[in-house]
């Protein structure tokens, strides 16, 4: 199988800006864990973006990422509330539970979004010892099943968590994408909204292993440093993560690769959607799309094109585009599908 698949961001390569920007300060010694010129210039830029009260702090997996973001904001005997499709649930192995104690609440959602309304029944127990104690939202941004929370919607969550006390968490492995869709600012969607804590990544935009969390509200601030180092992601070479950063942020790369990826997830709906056997199931917001196929084509369709099955049961695929996907790529993959469908 030599075709560029679909099945994840995850799988592009790296940008080529990026991977110029590790050469550039791949030069001379610098003093390690961040106490660097380079980290200095990406926590300025993430400042820039996130807004001057921002506290960025650099790590390299998204797991990592989403992990230190509910240590730090969540006590063992406290929960976090989030969709039973978000990464935290289903892709995580179980990292967050294991290595902060707390207790995961999945809600069931017909799109990947929570709102006020399917949260408020799982807000109880406050005060009682023999219940988890709700202490943090975390939503996805883009979500897991590819559709973007309007900024209204994210205000209305912030607002209904603070009302009971409870931290409001973004996981932005994809956040790029999603300012894309909607053409707002990190800060406009983000800082202005009224989000405590957010988990920035680029790995799934172009960038090889560079993730962050960015904390807006100080109160969870105040051990994180040592939460990261026992967390093992305080990189000693912290200018490689930082480097990446820089190329990301520094000339809007980030809005560069996310455009482009959206917009070929635009193409694709568009070449697939009047196609009588493809089911299209979600709104196409950023770059993924999600599709009922014939079971019996799906194998065949996969053994030139890599990506993932869904829902076995429903016959339900995830394609997601890339910052590296060409219009060719996504034309000879929707021929095979046309092909093999007439088969």
């Amino acid at each position: 199988m030599n075709n560029r698949g679909f099945a994840s961001d995850n799988n592009a390569g790296v940008s080529p800006e990026v991977i110029q920007k590790l050469d550039k300060v791949n030069k001379g010694h610098v003093v390690g864990y961040g106490d660097d010129q380079y980290t200095v210039k990406a926590i300025d830029l993430l400042k820039e973006y996130f807004g001057s009260n921002a506290l960025p702090f650099l790590v390299f997996t998204g797991t990592a990422a989403n992990v230190l973001s509910i240590a730090t904001a969540v006590k063992p005997f406290e929960s976090v509330i989030c969709a039973e499709t978000s990464h935290i649930q289903e892709d995580e192995c179980g990292a967050p539970e294991r290595f902060t104690g707390c207790k995961l609440i999945p809600v069931s959602t017909p799109d990947g979004k929570l709102t006020p309304d399917l949260i408020r029944p799982h807000l109880k127990g406050f005060g009682f010892e023999h219940h988890s104690q709700p202490r943090l939202i975390s939503i996805s941004q883009a979500t897991e099943m590819g559709t973007v929370y309007s900024l209204n919607e994210i205000k209305t969550l912030a607002d209904f968590a603070h009302k009971y006390d409870i931290f409001l968490h973004i996981d932005g492995a994809r956040l790029a994408n999603a300012a894309v869709s909607l053409h707002a600012s990190f800060k406009k969607m983000v800082t202005d909204r009224g989000v405590d804590i957010v988990s920035f990544g680029g790995t799934k935009n172009g960038l090889m292993a560079a993730e962050s969390v960015v904390i807006l509200n100080k109160k969870l601030a105040e051990d994180f440093k040592y939460l990261r180092k026992q967390g093992m992601q305080l990189a000693s070479k912290m200018r490689f993560v930082a480097a990446q950063f820089i190329a990301y942020l520094e000339k809007d790369l980030w809005k560069r690769n996310a455009l482009h990826a959206n917009e070929m997830a635009k193409k694709l709906y568009q070449l697939v959607k009047d196609i009588p056997q493809v089911n299209i199931t979600q709104k196409v917001q950023a770059n993924g799309i999600f599709v009922i196929l014939p079971k019996k084509v799906i194998p065949k369709l996969q053994k030139e094109y890599f990506f993932y099955k869904w829902n076995e049961e429903t016959g339900e695929v995830r394609w997601m585009t890339s910052f590296d996907t060409t219009e060719e790529d996504i034309e000879g993959f929707v021929n095979r599908l046309k092909e093999i469908l007439l088969r």
